[in-house]
């Protein structure tokens, strides 16, 4: 793109919003679910602790994840939601400490987690230049969703976190279609498809919309998807290699995990290369 991008919204930016385990007290390997598969080596209920799970919140297998079957683990991100439970909304005190607060903590996690992953999306949607006229709007979102994460743990348990997301899909629906439209290709709307093993090796997919589109396992190498949106998109065991998506849009660091990628894989600038790579 030839025009440089405005710098974020004042306080906020993306790298402050991935995870930070050593400020977390385990959460995800407590409250999650997992179910035996070629993600998850066993079977634990939400609220169980994983067996991997040391006492002081941290992973006894951190650097083994992958060849002890723990894959699903390396791909989680909960865009810092973790820490702000853990610090912030339950003030440092563990639910080791304060199992009087554990469930409630649990089931806290999945909401955080939805309203990290929106201030993601909105906080990038802000720096965008091609939603300069949705600049005021995008900034009372983040306001609104920031302050969301700040409420007490009663009144975020009783939010209505579906119809937040409603509301601000639409503005980042505005953002995706004034991105895409400077693509200067025929636009491609894939939203929601099937492409699960798509061979799609160097295809030029410039400004295609892939919300929520199923990419398992497609053929990505050397496809070019600057100005695509990947909201949502399944890219697990996608094959990315030498793929660009340096420019893309609404892409995680979780779906950048579950892909398979190299040297040559180009990636937007908050997002870091996996070390499975």
């Amino acid at each position: 793109m030839s025009e440089n991008p405005p710098p974020p919204l004042a306080g906020r930016d993306l790298l402050a919003l991935r995870a930070d385990c050593g400020n977390c007290f385990g959460l995800c390997c407590v409250a999650l679910t997992f179910s035996v598969s070629a993600d998850f080596a066993i079977d634990k209920d939400a609220g169980q602790p994983c067996p991997n799970l040391t006492p002081d919140s941290r992973c006894g297998i951190h650097d083994r994840l992958r060849s002890k079957g723990f894959q699903g683990c390396t791909v989680y991100d909960c865009f810092g939601a973790g820490q702000k439970l853990s610090q912030s909304t339950f003030e440092g005190q563990d639910w080791r400490q304060a199992p009087q607060s554990a469930k409630r903590m649990f089931d806290l996690l999945p909401i955080m987690r939805q309203l990290h992953e929106l201030l993601w999306y909105l906080t990038e949607a802000s720096t965008l230049p091609q939603a300069r006229a949705l600049r005021e709007q995008l900034g009372l979102a983040l306001d609104k969703t920031e302050k969301l994460t700040n409420e007490s743990p009663a009144v975020l348990a009783r939010l209505d976190v579906g119809a937040h997301r409603a509301e601000v899909n639409v503005l980042l629906l505005r953002t995706s279609e004034l991105v895409r439209a400077t693509s200067g290709r025929r636009k491609k709307d894939r939203r929601g498809a099937d492409l699960i093993g798509a061979k799609l090796k160097g295809a030029d997919l410039r400004g295609a919309n892939f919300r929520g589109t199923y990419l398992i396992g497609a053929d990505l190498r050397g496809a070019d998807l600057r100005l695509a949106d990947l909201i949502g998109a399944d890219l697990r065991d996608a094959d990315v290699r030498g793929a660009d998506l340096g420019e893309c849009i609404f892409l995680t660091q979780s779906q950048v995990n579950a892909a398979k990628g190299d040297d040559a894989t180009k990636l937007p600038p908050a997002l870091a290369r996996p070390g499975h790579w």
